[in-house]
């Protein structure tokens, strides 16, 4: 007897697209984060603007305020439907990412907002501190 095994509905089932790597918690590790995100976006045919920008804050903020000496952190992309979820971890589990006061020769305080302000929807959890921003890329809509 044979069956015909039926394709998925892509409506029923969208293709998922993933992502993940370990990085170390150092200024290198948050410059490759970066640059191995938007290897990957192009790969997988997605605009970097504003992705890479969010991967660069997130990871930043990461390996300055997550830092745990000897622990990675860890990127993780994936896409399903018409969203790209960006997941960066820390292990920092004692506290959430919060928004620090910016003041206007500061050099630190602006990565969260310029976050929430790119992202079309972003939550941070604890223990060992996630941080997550959606970026719905409107091309595939």
């Amino acid at each position: 007897m044979n069956q015909k095994i039926a394709e998925p509905d892509p409506e029923l089932h969208p293709r998922v697209r993933d992502f993940s790597v370990p990085l170390s918690s150092t200024p290198r590790g948050a410059r490759l984060a970066r640059l191995l995100a938007t290897e990957q976006l192009r790969a997988w045919g997605l605009p970097l603007d504003p992705a890479e920008h969010i991967v660069a804050e997130l990871a930043a903020n990461a390996v300055t305020h997550g830092r745990v000496p000897g622990r990675d952190f860890r990127l993780t992309l994936y896409v399903v439907g018409d969203t790209l979820r960006i997941e960066v971890t820390d292990t920092r589990g004692d506290r959430l990412p919060h928004r620090e006061p910016a003041t206007p020769d500061g050099e630190s305080g602006r990565g969260l907002v310029l976050v929430e302000a790119l992202a079309d929807r972003r939550h941070a959890t604890a223990p060992g501190r996630d941080w997550h921003a959606d970026a719905v890329d409107q091309s595939m809509q």
